[in-house]
């Protein structure tokens, strides 16, 4: 099958199934930083360290020290469950690694991607408990992150937002996301992503990366110290990352600039405002299938900068190896290509109005705009080339506020918020002609925005407002017993504006053009916590969820979006369209000692209306709409231990194995798909990771592991992955003070240790129900990366 009819045919939707709440309240959460142990609050300071603000108790003593902590917090004492991911855990990776990449050690979650740092976006996916990254919540300090797809429309993804250098550290819910987090995706968890503030001290870092592919990463971040007895402090921060695709030609290439400033204020209060600028420009790898897998090979790759072979082959010249697969014309192109800039910006006032009342409120704003492109072989040029570009420039433009007030009385603690944000999405399709051959070569697609356009099919302009009011209580019934209870509202208003389109250049239709609402009242949450031992505690969660309707261009097939369809169809099927839903349902226990932290949880997950892009209607002329499909029930487990023998020895293992089935069959134009029973594509059944880190005089050494089982590709599964066991090992050491440079610090990773060829990501294109589609991408061989940093 060919990408351009795969595009037509293939059946998008997010993978998702169940999963369980793991959150802490927003009265635990509100300063966006540290928990204590026993939930309270309390003000990371410039180091990362705790400092109990007026409201604040003893932390319990059983809480695990940091020092080579692998995982540091399984949500001790949490209504919830949720593991956080700390500063020590992100310094193991090599600088410029995506945070979500780290968080695929955790139980339940499943991260990959095509290159080693995790940062080549079209190929960044995230699983967690089988919901897709479009199903959960993302948020930097409280600011909404949207849904991290690759052609987002309410958001950015986390490498862009924010330098990984300067993350302090991850919040992890792997079931539902907590009440209070600003998100219209988050059925199925979330991920609150927290950055360093500016240290107390003057002074600076320099970091610099070299390793495999010519990588090539400079990174520098000057902090003014207390600029006064109040404490006012600032800090700005430089990243250029450079490196070539580990196959084929090409190279990504980013960045970026982050600025911070802080205010202490009375009573622990503050005021920070906070500047993010990125600019990236990568290029794709190819998307294989297990045809192009078992007849090329794992380094299958575009063309470029051979712009003759691209040339001959839309002509129907293949080189020999290409002509061996059974679609030649799609098993490679010239180049496929991504170009953003984005700009993320706001200002949060933390107000401790007294001991028992706080007051936060976080206003922002993000612009994006960029374009992706494809040489197609599809669409020829009007000069008689057979190849053209097609360009789209997906835009946002999106800002609001979030607000909340904190109230503790006695033995409740009561918190209630809104959220408003107005957004606008705007995206476009572009045909561009290229050079006859002999004429010159297509160059670079990333240098600019192509000019020499010839036609332009569609392009649209969304305006969406969302709206968030929540209201909770935790109250402590009894020393060791805590129950927190809330709901949230939440209306989502999206529609578009079809500003062109040539039905001609549509397959003679027109563009869908119309508004929908995501709407519920009340989604509920209970939890609850009892501590009945020294060190061991139950929790259960119960929560409903919503994810509002997805948006993206016509037939885009991104997401399983409503817009995707034409006129015709929107019509008929947008008055019957229910926004997805979920109900979750977990337990667990926990066991906290200074040697000693363990989880083991069980969740359940039922959710309903599933929309899915599907065909139906006469085979010779279906109509393709997204559908209300039925559901998903999910039932799984993970167990977690961490052993601390030794001073400066941590061990980590988890296993974890989910069985997510599909409700229904599905009618399509072809029949009835036999879907019912079968287990969803994208995300194994079973997962193993494991992790060793030990620290012993100035040396700081970890190996980790990570196992996943067969992954299907398609809704029957007939066709599937095989499983695999990567691991990797990294090493530093602390030369301490040299001459002015003080913490001189070398460190060298190796990735992928055995060099294993294995399928990384999967439904990066969506997932057919039989076949072998071209659906996944290969993850990278052996990599070794050194890293030389020093402060002054």
């Amino acid at each position: 099958m060919t990408k351009a009819l795969l595009f037509a045919t293939t059946i998008m939707v997010p993978t998702l199934i169940g999963a369980s709440a793991q959150q802490a309240t927003a009265a635990e959460r509100r300063n966006g930083s540290a928990v204590s142990a026993d939930r309270t609050p309390v003000r990371r300071g410039a180091a990362g360290h705790a400092a109990a603000r007026p409201v604040a108790r003893q932390a319990d003593a059983a809480r695990p020290a940091a020092g080579s902590e692998t995982i540091l917090v399984y949500g001790q004492g949490s209504t919830r469950q949720m593991t956080s991911v700390t500063r020590t855990m992100l310094a193991e990776t090599v600088p410029g690694t995506s945070p979500m990449k780290v968080l695929n050690r955790l139980p339940g979650v499943m991260y990959q991607s095509a290159d080693p740092f995790g940062a080549y976006e079209y190929s960044s996916s995230l699983y967690m408990r089988g919901f897709s990254q479009s199903q959960l919540g993302f948020t930097l300090d409280d600011v909404p992150l949207g849904d991290q797809q690759f052609n987002n429309y309410n958001g950015l993804s986390i490498t862009r937002a924010i330098s990984t250098d300067n993350v302090s550290g991850v919040d992890v819910s792997q079931g539902a996301g907590a009440i209070d987090v600003a998100s219209t995706s988050n059925l199925g968890g979330a991920m609150q992503f927290h950055s360093r503030d500016p240290s107390h001290q003057r002074g600076g870092t320099v970091e610099q990366t070299f390793g495999s592919n010519s990588t090539f990463r400079t990174f520098v971040r000057l902090d003014s110290g207390d600029l006064n007895a109040t404490g006012t402090r600032f800090y700005v921060s430089y990243a250029r990352t450079s490196l070539n695709l580990w196959k084929g030609g090409g190279y990504n290439y980013s960045d970026q600039a982050n600025a911070k400033f802080v205010q202490p204020l009375a009573r622990g209060s503050s005021l920070k405002a906070f500047f993010d600028w990125s600019s990236i420009q990568q290029f794709d790898y190819q998307d294989m299938s297990l045809d192009y897998l078992h007849t090329v090979g794992s380094h299958l790759s575009n063309y470029y900068p051979d712009y003759t072979a691209a040339y001959e082959a839309a002509q129907g010249k293949f080189r020999p190896q290409i002509a061996k697969t059974g679609d030649p014309l799609d098993a490679a192109y010239y180049a496929g290509t991504a170009n953003r800039q984005d700009f993320l910006g706001g200002v949060t006032l933390d107000e401790n109005l007294n001991e028992h009342l706080n007051w936060k409120t976080t206003l922002y704003g993000h612009g994006d705009n960029g374009y992706s492109t494809w040489t197609t072989p599809y669409t020829p040029s009007p000069n008689g080339s057979p190849l053209s570009v097609r360009t789209q420039n997906p835009g946002i433009l999106r800002g609001g506020a979030l607000s909340a007030l904190t109230h503790r009385y006695g033995a409740n603690t009561f918190n209630m918020g809104v959220w408003y944000e107005f957004g606008q999405f705007t995206e476009g399709r572009y045909f561009s002609s290229t050079p006859l051959l002999g004429q010159g070569t297509l160059g670079n697609p990333t240098d600019h925005f192509p000019t020499d356009i010839f036609s332009n099919p569609w392009a649209e302009k969304w305006q969406t407002s969302t709206f968030q009011f929540h209201v909770q209580d935790t109250y402590r019934i009894t020393p060791d017993l805590k129950v927190n209870a809330g709901f949230r509202s939440m209306v989502v208003r999206s529609g578009n504006q079809v500003i062109n389109q040539v039905p001609a250049l549509n397959g003679g239709n027109e563009v869908a053009q119309g508004r929908l609402t995501a709407s519920n009242a009340f989604l509920p949450q209970v939890s609850a916590n009892w501590r009945f031992l020294p060190h061991q505690e139950l929790f259960f969660d119960v929560s409903h969820n919503m994810r509002a309707f997805p948006e993206d261009g016509y037939g885009t097939n991104v997401s399983a979006t409503p817009w995707t369809a034409n006129q015709k169809a929107f019509t008929a099927t947008a008055r019957t369209l229910k926004p997805e839903t979920d109900w979750v349902y977990e337990g667990g226990y926990r066991y906290t000692t200074p040697l000693v932290s363990g989880l083991l949880s069980a969740y359940r997950m039922n959710f309903s209306n599933r929309l899915q892009l599907v065909s139906t209607g006469p085979i010779v002329a279906p109509t393709t709409a997204v559908q209300n499909v039925g559901g998903v029930t999910t039932n799984g487990v993970e167990g977690s231990v961490t052993l601390r023998p030794l001073n400066g020895l941590s061990i980590y293992n988890s296993i974890s194995y989910a069985h997510s089935t599909y409700d229904q069959n599905v009618q399509t134009s072809s029949g009835l798909e036999p879907t019912k029973g079968k287990l969803i594509p994208n995300y194994p059944a079973l997962m193993y990771k494991g992790s060793i880190a030990y620290e012993w005089r100035d040396w700081t050494m970890h190996i980790d592991g990570n196992y996943l089982s067969h992954r299907y590709i398609t809704y029957t599964n007939d066709a599937k992955v095989p499983g695999y066991f990567l691991a990797n090992v990294g090493a530093r050491y602390r030369f301490g003070k040299l001459s002015v440079l003080k913490n001189v610090t070398a460190s060298f990773n190796i990735y992928n240790l055995f060099n294993k060829t294995y399928v990384a990501t999967t439904g990066e294109l969506g997932n057919s129900f039989t076949g072998s589609p071209q659906t996944f991408l290969m993850g990278a061989p052996r990599q070794f990366f050194g890293t030389i940093s020093a402060d002054f």
